[in-house]
């Protein structure tokens, strides 16, 4: 899934391409997608609409128009967005087209159909994306040790379980929570009211570094994102623990092990985060 990182870089790669160009029509393979409001009225609003910037949350992405309406999405499992010129052949799992005025197109593609747009007019409330539920963004300065001991500190559930909880910080899951913790030396599996002070304002401090860290890493060219539909520049070669189960750690040079952590798949270090 698509975290924050790579939404983020999804975002500055289309930005620059969108800004200033205008909907002349939509064509819509699978209605599935389009959560609020109908597929039908979704097409009507958007059509001759110009968009004018935008946004990301967490995992979320808005895409802004000029009369103020814009546009929420989230990838979710296997969702790609890109634009694409309209020679090339639209792909089995193109779910939406967005016809441009410069005679490209934006497209959707989605094995999986999970991913989700959301249309909404200017001043409209957000009650139907999620987006309005979301935590802080792993840099803002509210994630300090002692947030993180507040908000987890007397549970139960797994450390890494507690970063990827959307609504306490936004934008971490299953790949960068494995990263953040194996530079803390924190067992992933471990209970979070077994953190100690020390331990919570070690993970506040590479929570957003790690982060800007692998925004910067995933930085692609715009050609070299078409190419690849924005997928093969992820899971980056600099992720030290996830993805390489088996392989040897980095810093010790003991056996990756991978487990199973709250229905997730979790790759650790048994030398550098010991189990309790």
């Amino acid at each position: 899934m698509p975290e924050l990182p790579e939404v983020e870089t999804i975002r500055r790669v289309l930005t620059p391409q969108l800004t200033g160009r205008s909907i002349t029509g939509i064509k819509v393979n699978c209605a599935q997608v389009i959560a609020h409001p109908s597929a039908a009225q979704f097409c009507t609003d958007l059509s001759g609409q110009t968009f004018s910037g935008s946004g990301r949350r967490g995992k979320f992405m808005f895409l802004f128009l000029e009369n103020g309406d814009r546009i929420i999405l989230h990838l979710r499992m296997t969702g790609s967005l890109f634009i694409s010129p309209p020679k090339y052949p639209a792909a089995k799992h193109t779910h939406l087209i967005f016809l441009l005025n410069d005679g490209n197109e934006l497209r959707f593609e989605d094995t999986r159909r999970f991913g989700r747009f959301w249309f909404l007019q200017k001043g409209e409330e957000d009650i139907y994306s999620g987006a309005q539920r979301l935590g802080p963004e792993p840099f803002d300065k509210r994630i300090t040790g002692a947030y993180l001991k507040e908000k987890f500190g007397d549970r139960r559930r797994a450390v890494k379980d507690c970063l990827m909880d959307q609504s306490m910080i936004a934008g971490i899951g299953n790949i960068y929570s494995d990263e953040i913790l194996f530079e803390a030396g924190i067992y992933p599996g471990r209970p979070a009211k077994t953190v100690s002070e020390e331990e919570w304002n070690r993970i506040a401090k590479l929570i957003p570094e790690r982060m800007a860290f692998f925004v910067e890493k995933n930085a692609v060219s715009p050609e070299e994102y078409f190419r690849t539909k924005g997928e093969e520049y992820q899971n980056t070669p600099y992720l030290k623990v996830y993805g390489h189960a088996g392989e040897r750690c980095r810093s010790c040079g003991s056996v990756l092990r991978r487990t199973v952590i709250c229905g997730r798949g979790s790759v650790y270090c048994p030398e550098c985060q010991p189990e309790p």
